[in-house]
């Protein structure tokens, strides 16, 4: 699937529902967002992004975390679902960009990118991810999770985009939760802290 294409194919899913993937009404996507939430290592974020946000669902748990949150999707309709779920809170904004795009730099102490690497190409995926590194600030984390079975729609599989990410990111690995389903890893700019043997925080 081309990538003009794959941009009709997900505008036209989320002006037929504001729902297209059930993250409302499903327990699987309801427990994937606490697993991603549960595995953040900070309580509170100075600015979040979000790119692929689609219509809020996990972007409205993220915005409790954060003192300034932005999302980001290629589908207008997406982005008018997410700004009805959360356009009341001052501190979120949604924008309608497609990935990759020019990014501002150290801007962002978390960067969440899930369920959307499938839907880069080679060239987009490289050049997103260099985007993203460059605009996370120096001690930022960097969660990913993806679905790790096969997508009609995706150029290569929820595994292959966290090798990449590995391979591309730069940044120390911190955790990592693999199911049949689903993977979540989080990076981040800085070592991950640790808790002496017998204290506790």
């Amino acid at each position: 699937m081309s990538e003009a294409s794959l941009m009709d194919h997900f505008e036209r899913l989320h002006a037929s529902s504001p729902d297209p993937w059930g993250c409302d009404t499903r327990w699987y996507e309801a427990r994937k967002r606490a697993l991603t939430l549960a595995m953040l290592r900070r309580e509170r974020y100075r600015h979040g992004l979000e790119p692929g946000c689609s219509v809020g669902a996990l972007s409205a748990e993220l915005a409790r975390r954060c003192d300034s949150f932005t999302g980001w999707d290629a589908s207008a309709s997406a982005v008018a679902h997410a700004r009805k779920r959360l356009g009341h809170l001052d501190h979120v904004r949604f924008e309608r960009r497609e990935l990759p795009t020019a990014l501002p730099l150290a801007a962002f102490d978390l960067i969440v990118f899930s369920e959307i690497g499938y839907y880069l190409d080679e060239t987009a995926l490289g050049a997103t991810l260099q985007s993203l590194q460059r605009a996370m600030a120096p001690a930022g984390d960097f969660i990913a999770c993806h679905w790790r079975h096969s997508l009609a729609d995706g150029y290569r599989s929820g595994d292959a985009v966290h090798e990449c990410l590995h391979e591309q990111l730069g940044l120390t690995a911190v955790s990592s939760l693999v199911e049949p389903d689903f993977r979540i890893e989080l990076w981040s700019g800085e070592a991950s802290e640790t808790v002496p043997a017998g204290e506790s925080r």
